[in-house]
């Protein structure tokens, strides 16, 4: 049984924080909730915009995020139908509740001076698209039912993508899994993978031979605020 529950964060790199805080805040009318000192992260910043009590987009940001170039087709797309390199976020939907919803997000954002494309009607959801800073490809979406796996899926795009019906049928019903509460031994560092690449810098092979008690000392859970 799937116990991936939803969205907690998603993390994005920034070399401005105010001005992503300023636009989220402003124009989609989220609320700030965290902007602290990334923990384990030398001179680097985190902050947290709510979605909802369980989930928030994030942003990171330190001195050399700045001197990355951005380069369309690689580092960015752009836009929701443009490509970027392999393993970066093409785009990112955010939900709203209805179609009602989807209008009143994009008059909100047509009055901030913000072009807003859509909706267009995807069958399975309807969207809005829109730029955010940092050439951030945005779309806010809802939809009306649970996507309808047998209509969804295309068994052109399947074959094309290489997928036997064996594995359709284990990828649209994934095995079971009894978990061991958490006495799992971590693998070696020359494990199969995937691994994170250098984090800590010049440190991760040492890491993840830690007992996971020792990883688990290492946490900083402390708010930067004293709440009374």
């Amino acid at each position: 049984m799937n116990k991936v529950a939803g969205l907690h964060h998603l993390a994005i790199c920034t070399a401005n924080m105010k001005e992503q805080i300023e636009f989220f805040t402003d124009k989609l009318g989220m609320e700030l909730v965290a902007l602290y000192w990334m923990h384990g992260v030398p001179n680097t910043w985190h902050g947290f915009l709510r979605l909802n009590d369980e989930s928030a987009i994030a942003f990171v940001q330190n001195p050399d995020i700045g001197k990355i170039p951005v380069t369309l087709g690689v580092s960015h797309a752009g836009n929701p139908g443009a490509n970027s390199a392999k393993g970066t976020m093409q785009h990112v939907a955010l939900k709203v509740k209805d179609e009602r919803d989807l209008y009143a997000m994009r008059d909100r954002l047509r009055s901030k001076g913000v072009p807003v494309l859509g909706p267009l009607d995807h069958g399975m959801c309807k969207s809005i698209y829109f730029a955010g800073p940092e050439k951030l490809a945005l779309e806010l979406s809802c939809s009306e039912a649970p996507i309808d796996a047998e209509a969804w899926i295309d068994p052109e795009v399947v074959a094309l993508a290489g997928i036997s019906a064996g594995e359709l049928a284990r990828y649209k019903k994934p095995s079971d899994y009894r978990d061991q509460g958490g006495g799992v031994k971590q693998p070696p560092p020359d494990a199969p993978g995937p691994h994170m690449s250098n984090y800590p810098p010049g440190g991760y092979e040492r890491l993840i031979t830690l007992s996971d008690e020792a990883v688990l000392a290492m946490s900083e859970n402390e708010p930067p605020v004293k709440v009374a």
